[in-house]
Parts: C-alpha cells; sequence; structure tokens
C-alpha cells in the first residue's frame, strides 16, 4: 500500500488538528483522544511519541509494529511503548452501523514516575519484562470510561485538579486489575536504548527525519550520527537514500506498482525528486523499466 495513503501522523499531538479534530483532555504529560464514529476500516500509521493506552469500547483497532500484530476488540485494552512506529486499522462493529468508540491515553515518561510513586510499588524495575498483550477490561474500567466523555464536551470548564485526578484514576484501576498490566507500566519506566540497526531496518521505508530515528532509537541527534556514521561509514541520510533507491530499483523491475506508486511506498514524498535522484544512483530515470 503507497505510504500516501497511509501519511504517517505524530501522535498524540497531531491527533487533535484537522483533519482529526477527535476530542482531547490534556493534562502536562497526560492527553486523552477520544473518538467515536462510524467506519467499514479505516488504515494509517502513527509515530508514538508518548507511550500510549488504549481502550477499545466498540468496534476494532488493530495496531502492528515490526512483525507483530495486535487486535484490540471491544471492551479490551492494550499498553505500548513510546518511539515506535506502529500501522493501524480501524474498524466499527457491523451490527452497531459500523460504530467504533474509543480512547487513546498518551503517557508521558514524567506521568508514569508519579503513577508509581502515588502508587508505592516496592519494585522500581520488573525482574522480567513483560510481553504486550491485549487484555479484557472490567466493568469498574468501563464505567469510568464512559464517565469520562462528558469532560471532552467542557474541556474549558473543568480546573487542572479535577482533570488530573480523573486521569490519573485509570492508571491504579488497571494496575489493580491486572498485574501483567503493573509490570509493564513499570518497564515502561525503565529507559533503554535501542539498537541502530534495528530501528534503521525497521523504518527506512517510513517517511521518517532524521530526528525522528534518533528519537526512536532512544538517542539525541547528534549521538545517533555519530554512532550511525561509526557503524556505517555514511552519514544516516545517504544510507536511507540508497537504500530506499535500491528496493525502489527492485520493485519497478519485479511488481507491477507504477512509478508514482513506488515513489511513495519506499518513502519519498515528491514524484519529480524521486526521479531525480534515482537517475543520479542508476544512470538512468526509473520509467526506463517502468512507465507511470
Amino acid at each position: 500500500m503507497p505510504v500516501r495513503d497511509r501519511v504517517m501522523v505524530k501522535a498524540p499531538q497531531a491527533l487533535s488538528k484537522p483533519p482529526y479534530n477527535q476530542g482531547v483532555l490534556k493534562l502536562k504529560g497526560l492527553s486523552v483522544i477520544e473518538s467515536c464514529t462510524h467506519t467499514q476500516g479505516t488504515k494509517g500509521t502513527l509515530f508514538l511519541e508518548d507511550h500510549l493506552l488504549l481502550f477499545v469500547l466498540e468496534g476494532m483497532y488493530t495496531v502492528r509494529f515490526g512483525n507483530q500484530e495486535y487486535t484490540v476488540r471491544k471492551n479490551e485494552m492494550i499498553l505500548l511503548q513510546k518511539s515506535i512506529v506502529v500501522e493501524y486499522e480501524k474498524s466499527g462493529d457491523p451490527d452497531s452501523q459500523y460504530l467504533l468508540d474509543y480512547m487513546m491515553f498518551f503517557l508521558k515518561d514524567e506521568v508514569l514516575r508519579e503513577f508509581v510513586k502515588q502508587a508505592d510499588y516496592k519494585s522500581s524495575y520488573p525482574a522480567h519484562l513483560a510481553p504486550v498483550c491485549v487484555h479484557p477490561i472490567n466493568e469498574r474500567l468501563i464505567s469510568y470510561l464512559e464517565s469520562l466523555k462528558p469532560y471532552f464536551n467542557e474541556t474549558e470548564k473543568i480546573s487542572d485538579g479535577l482533570v488530573k485526578l480523573k486521569l490519573l484514576e485509570p492508571l491504579f484501576d488497571v494496575a489493580d486489575a491486572n498485574h501483567q498490566f503493573l509490570l509493564q507500566f513499570l518497564q515502561l519506566k525503565h529507559k533503554t536504548r535501542k539498537d541502530i540497526a534495528e530501528v534503521i531496518e525497521d523504518n527506512y521505508m517510513n517517511p521518517v527525519s532524521i530526528s525522528d530515528l534518533a528519537y526512536l532509537s532512544g538517542r539525541s541527534l547528534s549521538s545517533f550520527k555519530r554512532e550511525f556514521q561509526a557503524m556505517y561509514n555514511t552519514s544516516p541520510l545517504q544510507w536511507i537514500r540508497n537504500r530506499r533507491l535500491d528496493k525502489a530499483e527492485e520493485l519497478l523491475t519485479h511488481s507491477n506498482l507504477s512509478v508514482t506508486d513506488i515513489c511513495f511506498t519506499t518513502g519519498f514524498e515528491n514524484v519529480a525528486h524521486f526521479s531525480k535522484v534515482f537517475k543520479e544512483r542508476f544512470g538512468y530515470p526509473p520509467s526506463a523499466l517502468k512507465k507511470a
């Protein structure tokens, strides 16, 4: 599927802006996005800048990152770490006119630290990594999520203190209801660096910037560039461009995709620029292999 059909959105900041315009509640370190809509299938890509706690009340929300795929159905939840790129597919319940109703809690590290401090958990880090899993929502959490909906209609009238209490509440409910989720919260609190090679291989065909890749790897931009240069003996920008062009040449030769589709599929966002750099690398334009 061409990238132009699933433009990558940085979450949560872009989800409250056009064309999304979803309901949003904000507190320092925490944003809640509410969406209640009708859809028979919507796909896209999210760059998670914060940790994501996703609840589905109606319909189905599927997320994919790397070779992992998780489908969150009615009255289920999932917790995903920040600094990853996920593909999503949303579909409504056919028995309810394809209604899709969900809430996304985006958690910054400071919120997790405050939660763990207030909860007074003895262990600062789990002895073993808790796997990502989809879990059912209990009746208490369902009631909580329904009670939160009126807040989205009067965000200007609610005090920050009340918002803080209301938005921290589900973290305690989730951790209390499911020990596996508690372990996940604790491991999210532990900042880790990712392998540069893994990050670059997973994302070189996504329309991400070098700054995004540095963030995904858990490094500053300068550290990322320095370590990348030492590993590959070239700059990240040059390596990514060449890798994308090699993939484009392969697709032009062995697929039925047009030049335009291959341009967007391999992470380029402008066909004219794609054709120019392709010719610089291979000595002939992409149209020599396939007509657009």
